[in-house]
Parts: structure tokens; C-alpha cells; sequence
């Protein structure tokens, strides 16, 4: 009886992952379209490396996830990755540092001076910064709020910052045919693609929507 079970959940698991693969196949077959949307440029270049902060963002979150880090979530005395592996917090926090911004640093002094407002009870520089709850906060204290419409297609830029209820990527210059851009993140152990069309999919989920200043 229980090598029947067993086999019905190894036969339930290979049907799911198979249904995966082929909803991102198919999802991803839709042809990026160019629009005729100005791309945001900042007027701030933080580590002055001739590149403004918003293209900075866009194609550091692009070189995270061309190293096609596997999920898995762990903790590093170092706070940054040092392996292979990786979540989704880790694509905006290296997009950030190598265009100037250590989260690590500045989401440790954000949550000592402001307690109240992350409600942490042990504070862990080494964690704090990868937590989606934590950065939802710190860039909704710390970055320009824009909107969550969707609809609103000019005012979705690449390099803009989506924070989900329990998810966070970065917002991609390629958009499918209705103009809704790509989301690049990294959301699950068989992400087979990283940069997707699947915001439309997380409407709901959406709580904020940020570019840094």
C-alpha cells in the first residue's frame, strides 16, 4: 500500500514539474516588443563609473543572473553570497552594490535608527538586508514610491525595484506586446528563465514600487 503512495506522489511531482516547464516555455515564446517609451535615466551615477544609477541597476541585476545562481537559501557570516547559490533578495542586493550601494550597510543603519518601523527583535547585519519584509520597509522609507498599476506602462522603467508580498526583483526594459515590462528575479528551485514575462501574473501580490534617488 505505501509503495502505491509512493509511487503516485513520485508520479504527481513529475507531472507538476513537467507542467512548469512548460508554462515558463510557453510564457517565455512571447517576443519582447520595442516601445516607443523613453528609457528613465538618473541624474545620479553613485559610484562614478560613467553609468547612471538606473542603467547601473538594470544591467548588474542582468550580470547577477547570467551566473544562473541555484536557489536555496543561506546564511553567510560575510552577508553577501559567496557560492552558487542564492534568493531573490540577492538579485537586488548585487544589482545595488555594484552600482554603488552596499544594502548590507545601509539597511543595518536604517532598521538601528528606526526599531520601530522593521520590528526586528534581534538585529543581524549579516541577514537583515536579505529579508523581502526588511527591504520592503527600508525602500519605502528610503526610495521614490511609484505606482503599482500596471497599466501605467510609461512609469515602469527598468531598474525600477517590485517588492511582492513575499517576493522582490527588479523591473526589466524588455515589455511584452501590452507594454508590461519583464521582471528580473529569481523565484524557485526549477526557474528555468530569470528575466520573465510574469508581472501581469503578480498583480495582486505587488505592495510597492521603487527607484532609487
Amino acid at each position: 500500500m505505501l509503495k502505491n503512495v509512493f509511487k503516485y506522489v513520485i508520479y504527481f511531482c513529475i507531472i507538476a514539474i513537467t507542467i512548469y516547464y512548460i508554462f515558463n516555455l510557453v510564457k517565455n515564446i512571447n517576443v519582447p516588443v520595442k516601445y516607443d517609451i523613453p528609457q528613465y535615466i538618473s541624474n545620479i551615477d553613485m559610484d562614478s563609473d560613467g553609468i547612471d544609477d538606473q542603467t547601473d541597476i538594470l544591467n548588474n541585476a542582468r550580470e547577477y543572473i547570467s551566473k544562473k545562481p541555484i536557489y536555496k537559501s543561506k546564511y553567510y557570516t560575510s552577508g553577501y553570497t559567496n557560492d552558487e547559490y542564492g534568493v531573490c533578495t540577492d538579485v537586488v542586493a548585487y544589482a545595488m552594490l555594484n552600482s554603488g550601494y552596499d544594502l548590507m550597510k545601509l539597511v543595518n543603519e536604517d532598521i538601528i535608527a528606526n526599531k520601530e518601523e522593521y520590528n526586528i527583535g534581534k538585529v543581524d547585519i549579516n541577514i537583515d538586508f536579505r529579508r523581502v519584509r526588511n527591504l520592503s520597509v527600508y525602500f519605502k522609507r528610503n526610495a521614490i514610491s511609484l505606482t503599482l498599476d500596471l497599466n501605467d506602462i510609461e512609469n515602469w522603467q527598468g531598474g525600477d525595484i517590485v517588492v511582492f508580498k513575499t517576493h522582490i526583483g527588479i523591473v526589466s526594459d524588455k515589455r511584452n506586446n501590452d507594454g508590461i515590462p519583464y521582471l528580473i528575479h529569481h523565484a524557485n528551485p526549477f526557474q528555468k528563465n530569470y528575466e520573465e514575462d510574469v508581472l501581469g501574473f503578480y498583480t495582486n501580490e505587488i505592495i510597492g514600487h521603487y527607484r532609487i534617488s
